[in-house]
This record gives structure tokens, sequence and C-alpha cells, in this order.
């Protein structure tokens, strides 16, 4: 077992208090301008004023997005299992719709989810290269996720569920979110991170490789929703729908969208590789009658 001592809290002054994950949170959209604002340098076809306006529309919007979906699951598995609401363990926010309107219990899911929607209303309005602009987006996105995830370890959210494996982890601090009075859990939020590491290094490896445009970030997103799903099974949580968590339910519909683009777009592109050009027009000059 490893024990896990850390207080969610960096400081507080007062009531005010700094918390890794909001600290955290921070960093990764730090990292999401640093990054595109580097492929600006390096000569992408976008400007930096553009990268702005994406930060100033996604921020938000994938803010929003990410509690309406934590709204959204609460609602669902309150309805569902009344005695979970009854408990405390989730939030029947249709019964007190006052705390729909809060900073806690954002999804990385809906982070992302919403924030892409954002940029591409954004980028359809601005008739900017939406497929491109993506791609340019997708390695700095999943990154950013791992930059996230220690803000998640740091506040023991999204741990896992109890094993006997030596690196299980032990919250040992009572304020953490995964206390759980001595119990060893799969290190879910670190598994993530070492994937999402690799993942990162898959995507830098297939840039410009890829066609057409935008097939990178589908990569992406078909590469997190293989592992929402697949890890989703090790995590703490509560059934949305049957019998799978939220994510899982969101991830195979990210996979059903994802995977048909890819091939139906792949064979697209290699058949017109395979149809030659036409000949080019006869330029030349006719000889002139004598």
């Amino acid at each position: 077992m490893i024990n896990f001592g850390v207080n969610p809290v960096i400081f507080s002054l007062g009531t005010f208090s700094v918390r890794w994950y909001g600290t955290f949170l921070a960093l990764a959209v730090v990292w999401m301008i640093f990054w595109m604002w580097l492929q600006v340098r390096r000569g992408a076809q976008i400007s930096t004023d553009t990268v702005l306006s994406m930060a100033l529309v996604g921020i938000p919007s994938g803010m929003i997005f990410a509690r309406l979906l934590h709204v959204i699951d609460d609602v669902v598995i309150a309805t569902m299992h009344p005695d979970l609401a009854d408990s405390g363990r989730v939030i029947n926010y249709l019964q007190h719709p006052g705390l729909i309107i809060g900073g806690d219990g954002l999804t990385a899911y809906g982070a992302v989810l919403g924030a892409a929607l954002g940029i591409w209303i954004y980028g359809k309005v601005t008739k900017m290269k939406l497929g491109y602009v993506f791609d340019l987006m997708a390695p700095g996105v999943i990154m950013a996720q791992a930059i996230g995830r220690l803000g998640c370890l740091m506040n023991g959210c999204c741990f896992g569920t109890p094993t006997k494996l030596p690196w299980g982890l032990v919250y040992t601090d009572p304020e953490s979110y995964g206390f759980t009075n001595g119990i060893a859990c799969h290190p879910t939020v670190v598994y993530e991170i070492i994937y999402n590491v690799i993942a990162f290094g898959i995507l830098l490896s297939l840039r410009k490789k890829l066609k057409p445009d935008g097939s990178l970030f589908m990569l992406y997103l078909a590469l997190y929703a293989v592992w929402r799903l697949c890890i989703d099974f090790l995590r703490d949580g509560t059934p949305f729908l049957f019998g799978l968590h939220q994510a899982q339910i969101i991830s195979i519909i990210v996979l059903l969208i994802t995977v048909p683009w890819m091939i139906i777009h792949a064979r697209r592109v290699k058949k017109d590789k395979a149809v030659p050009p036409p000949p080019a027009p006869d330029t030349t000059t006719p000889a002139q009658p004598a």
C-alpha cells in the first residue's frame, strides 16, 4: 500500500481557500494556451488573436458544460436511486435548483466536449478551418487533461475500487475526498495520467500524417473514450444507465461517432489517391504553314 496524506487545501485565508484541484485546473488552462501559442510560433496557420479568442470562448463553455453533465448525472441517479439522494451521495437538483450553479462537480468529459462545442461554434461564425485547428489542439488537450488529473490526485476524488495490489493508494488525510479509513484503492487517477502522457506521444508522432483535417482530433476522442469506457470499471461511482457510469455512456456514443468517421474519411482519402490526376492540357503551339 502507498499512503497519501496530502490535504486538498493548499492554504486558507479566513473563509477563502486555495485548493490543489482548482490550481491544477488553472495550470491546465495555462498549458493549453501556451501549447496553441507554441503552434503559432512554429508557423501554424492561425493567429495569436484567434488563439486568445478561442480561449475566451472555450474556457467558459467548457466549465458550463462540465457542470451541466454533473447536474444531469446526479438528477438521473437520484431519480433512479432515491436512496442515494436521501443519503446525500448525490443531489437531486430538480428539488434543489438553487444548488445548480456551483464550482464543484466539474466532469472531465464535460470540460472537453463543452470547450470543443464552444470553439466549433466560434469557428463556424468566423469561417475558421475547424479540422485543421482541432488537430493542432489534440495533443495539447490530452496533456492538459493529465495536468488536471494531478488536481484530482491531490483532491482525492475519482479514486478507484478497493485493491490488494502493492501500489494500492490509501488517502490518509481525513479532509481528502478519497479518505477510506485505511482501505487501499486502485490509483485510477495515476493510471489516467500515465495513459494520457502515452497518448500525447502517440498523437505527436501522428501529426501531419493523418488525413483529412480533423482526423487527429477524432483519434484523440476515440483514444480517450476507450480509456474511460475501460477504467470506469475500476472507479468508484454510481450507475447512470444500464449499470454503467455516465462517462462510459458518453464514451460509447463518442466511439460510435469517431470510429465510423475515421474509417469513412480514411477510405475517401485512399480512394482520392488511387485516382490518377487528369492529364495536363497540351500547350504546344501547332506548326504554322509556310
